[in-house]
């Protein structure tokens, strides 16, 4: 099946589902046109597997949480496998509640179900409401109020997941708001195949893993001095194993720019000359609208300058 090459063509979305997760609720906000099919996955894996397989468009997944940080899972399978790209991100406030059959009283729930990223955002308030209840854990936020709403026994007693969730399935909500930071959110990024890259619009992100060729004292810097000297910064920078060895890990980083910037271009080829691989992940527009400062020195007009007085001296 051939890749589509523009968002433009994107038809069939998928995400992390059931109905009712933050991740539908990413995708609807990034796309709401009609005509175009939402389909859910069961895990971020199942996503993005359907993805490489041609079976989606483009697939919406969580990447980052402010309170929990990155999702593994998302990150793990971005870093191997046949290539993907990201093409853009969308920022999510989120609200839990606390929700359970009817009839259920607070007072009873002696187990909770959720997703292991809402639970640690949640701690305080049952440490404080409920502190003998015990943590289940399911694939998703929605999946647990999913499981709720089927008849027969399930493995807990109450779940916590979006208002839209509970909603979606008939549950009663026990308690709203309860999660531990207010300003909680989390970041989501449409990946698709590799195709046409978005344009520039000077308020861009830069995503890539990057694979050492050993490991040595000062490696890492070796890494960050490449983005340091030629003053890209970074908004995202995560070790992750790479599964081959024991202390065998890549770097996944965010960083401010464009490929098609010359402080950003020029960062790459540092990099791939230093690393053993270079992923590139995609140039996409940030979703808070960021612009970067750049310093002076590392404007384009600057590299522009810079490489026509060598090509002068080369003459």
């Amino acid at each position: 099946m051939t890749p589509p090459r523009t968002p433009d063509q994107l038809h069939r979305f998928g995400y992390l589902g059931p109905r009712g997760t933050f991740t539908q609720m990413a995708l609807d906000a990034w796309d709401a046109a009609e005509g175009r099919e939402h389909l859910p996955f069961g895990s971020v894996d199942a996503a993005l597997s359907a993805l490489r397989a041609g079976d989606i468009d483009a697939a919406m997944v969580p990447i980052e949480n402010s309170v929990e940080g990155g999702v593994s899972a998302t990150l793990d399978s971005l870093a191997t496998g046949e290539p993907l790209v990201v093409i853009g991100e969308v920022l999510v406030p989120i609200t839990f509640v606390l929700c359970a059959r009817p009839g259920m009283p607070l007072a009873d729930v002696r187990t909770v179900g959720t997703h292991s990223h809402a639970w640690a955002q949640v701690r305080g308030w049952m440490g404080r409401h409920l502190p003998d209840a015990a943590y289940v854990p399911t694939l998703s936020t929605a999946a647990s109020a999913a499981a709720l709403a089927q008849p027969g026994d399930v493995m807990f007693d109450a779940g916590v997941c979006a208002p839209v969730a509970a909603r979606n399935e008939g549950l009663e909500v026990l308690a709203e708001d309860i999660g531990d930071n207010a300003s909680a959110v989390t970041r989501f990024v449409l990946v698709a195949r590799p195709g046409t890259l978005p344009e520039p619009t000077g308020a861009d992100k830069t995503t890539v893993v990057l694979f050492q060729r050993d490991d040595h004292a000062g490696g890492l810097l070796e890494l960050l001095e490449q983005f340091a000297v030629r003053g890209v910064n970074m908004t995202r920078l995560e070790s992750r194993p790479t599964g081959a060895a024991m202390g065998s890990y890549c770097f996944s980083i965010d960083f401010e720019g464009h490929v098609l910037d010359a402080r950003v271009g020029e960062t790459l080829m540092g990099l791939r000359r230093v690393c053993a691989e270079v992923r590139f992940l995609g140039s996409y527009p940030r979703a808070d609208g960021g612009r970067p400062d750049a310093r002076p020195g590392t404007a384009d007009e600057d590299f522009d300058r810079a490489r026509a007085w060598l090509d002068d001296l080369r003459a």
